[in-house]
């Protein structure tokens, strides 16, 4: 009988981990008795810290809510496919919709069980595109350069900014696309109306059809009545980010409510109309994207009624001078600082990289060094990032900053208009750090042919960064 009993528990826990929702019951004090695999990946937690113990030692809720499952045992009520909120131990918020119930035993009530399915990702989605809505900020004044490669573009932009046509902006990861379709929004008239971006590559296929095209209640388990963001986009403009990652099938829907100009909920049988503006921006060549299969042909003509391209920073070099001060002084404002300048060679250096990430990339290098910075007022080399360094210094056509080579050197014209403090920093860095090279960057010996204390050297090479 043991073994009996054994053998029927292995089938019980192992049927309820398998199950692809979340299942959780308490007793008639609001103790977890069961708590299932799905449940503990849903609330980021492990059984063990759920388990035997009572729902208030391990979840929190807000504007004083309570658990549904306490609800079921308390009150003895069933509540069906409905949305809560509320927190793990470690502060996590998880939304799920639910579907609770009492659980009776000869007219006695013993306890609640509760069957979850996580809508989190698809709530913390639609925030981000209400926030979004909320700081579509930039226009064409905010786009940085004057190089004729990017002022063609621009001018482009302006004048698609008269008609409503769809749109789809070219160029790769880190170029600016979203920067042009806020732009061509805020020039727009449609301007005074939403602006919604969803990044096509960010959701899963089986949350995307939903948070586009909304879900009627019933629909499937856990749906609940939603607008789609075509609806929630009424009369402004949809910005579809990397199309190309948009599955395929779900294409052909697209195409279809973009032919049609009407959507249908899943799971609905009614069409609404909408009035709807559509930019689509793509990191890839459409033609290479049309032959791997990434894009539908005919989507693309759709999209494509205007097409805008923009290009890398690598073919706008004459930029970059531009865009680095730009976001010096972004930064500055950022950080309460005052950085003024970047060194000369370090900008030269800075114009002939390749720039595989674009201007997102140059902005997170500035950004990066001047998290660095203490108290100078320029950007060096040394205040890159680690990684930067070692890419630039990688570069067989690169020039080297000229304080390693001569610092000190008095002929040099590029000492003049440096304070004396500065001359002697400079002198003392490169001073340590032939001597570190010389001992092969050994603290004693290096130590003691300077004629120092190990903590003194070391407070030197940490103040030069020299590690």
């Amino acid at each position: 009988m043991n073994n009996f009993l054994k053998r029927m528990n292995y089938y019980y826990d192992k049927v309820l981990d398998e199950i692809d929702a979340g299942v959780h019951v308490v007793d008639e004090g609001g103790n977890t008795v069961i708590y299932n695999r799905k449940m503990a990946e849903i609330e980021g937690m492990a059984k063990a810290e759920v388990l035997y113990k009572n729902l208030h030692d391990v979840f929190s809720f807000e504007h004083n809510e309570e658990s549904r499952l306490l609800e079921a045992v308390e009150k003895g009520i069933k509540i069906e496919n409905a949305k809560q909120s509320y927190y793990n131990n470690q502060g996590l918020e998880i939304t799920t919709v639910n579907h609770t119930l009492p659980i009776f035993f000869e007219n006695e009530r013993i306890g609640a069980m509760e069957i979850a399915r996580d809508i989190t990702r698809l709530e913390k989605l639609i925030r981000e595109n209400r926030q979004q809505r909320e700081e579509t900020r930039f226009t064409f004044q905010s786009i940085i350069g004057h190089s004729p490669a990017i002022t063609e573009v621009i001018e482009a932009s302006k004048r698609a900014t008269r008609t409503d046509s769809s749109i789809l902006i070219i160029g790769d990861t880190g170029t600016g696309k979203e920067l042009f379709a806020q732009s061509i929004h805020n020039a727009s008239e449609r301007a005074h109306k939403p602006f919604i971006s969803q990044n096509c590559a960010a959701i899963p296929d089986n949350l995307i059809e939903g948070l586009l095209f909304g879900t009627k209640k019933g629909a499937f388990t856990g749906a609940i009545e939603r607008p789609g963001l075509f609806e929630e986009a009424e009369g402004g403009t949809l910005l579809l980010d990397e199309i190309n990652s948009l599955n395929i099938h779900l294409q052909a829907k697209l195409l279809r409510v973009l032919q049609e100009k009407k959507v249908r909920r899943v799971g609905d049988t009614r069409d609404r109309s909408f009035n709807v503006r559509i930019i689509a921006t793509i990191n890839e060549d459409p033609i290479d994207a049309i032959t791997n299969g990434h894009l539908r042909k005919d989507l693309y003509y759709r999209l494509g009624v205007v097409s805008l391209s923009i290009p890398p920073l690598k073919e706008r070099r004459e930029d970059i001078e531009e865009l680095v001060y730009h976001f010096i002084h972004k930064y500055n404002e950022k950080f309460a600082m005052g950085v003024k300048d970047i060194d000369s060679s370090l900008l030269s250096n800075l114009f002939h990289y390749e720039w595989p990430g674009n201007v997102r990339e140059l902005e997170h290098l500035i950004e990066g060094a001047m998290n660095l910075i203490e108290y100078e007022e320029s950007i060096t080399y040394h205040h890159l990032p680690f990684h930067y360094r070692h890419r630039l210094q990688s570069q067989p056509f690169l020039k080297k900053e000229k304080v390693f080579d001569h610092p000190v050197d008095s002929n040099k014209q590029e000492h003049i208009g440096h304070t004396l403090n500065d001359y002697l920093t400079k002198a003392e860095r490169h001073f340590i750090q032939q001597a570190l090279i010389r001992n092969q960057h050994h603290i004693t010996n290096t130590a003691k042919e300077l004629g120092m204390s190990r903590q003194n050297l070391q407070y030197r090479i940490k103040k030069h960064r020299l590690t």
